[in-house]
């Protein structure tokens, strides 16, 4: 059974810094691109950041460019999304997801044509 699990998020202050992780059962992460999005109330789901199977490029949305960085840990079947400066604009649940590659990793991230493995998703808060 294929299983993305995610962990990480919590309160945080503004400024501060938070990782999440997402690990996965079932299949091998590096065989897919790997999706980080996220969802805030009365939001649309936004690709936050992917990271490419083919030759591990990456693709960050403006709003985090420079701020969060997407990592794999392929001995650890795990994926991570580094996030720095947090803001409380960054505040959503995040959700990591793996797709086939098919085409860019800004298109994967953007279009999601092929994201059909979903984690449940974990908190993330920025707030004093």
């Amino acid at each position: 059974q294929l299983q993305l699990v995610e962990s990480g998020g919590g309160l945080v202050q503004p400024g501060r810094s938070l990782t999440l992780s997402c690990a996965a059962s079932g299949f091998t992460l590096d065989h897919y691109t790997i999706g980080w999005f996220r969802q805030a109330p009365g939001k649309e789901r936004e690709g936050v950041s992917c990271i490419s199977s083919s030759d591990g490029s990456t693709y960050y949305a403006d709003s985090v460019k420079g701020r969060f960085t997407i990592s794999r840990d392929n001995a650890k079947n795990t994926v991570y999304l580094q996030m720095n400066s947090l803001k409380p604009e960054d505040a959503a649940v995040y959700f990591c997801a793996a797709g086939a590659e098919i085409t860019t990793v800004r298109a994967m991230c953007v279009m999601e044509p092929t994201f059909a493995s979903w984690g449940q998703g974990t908190q993330v808060t920025v707030s004093s």
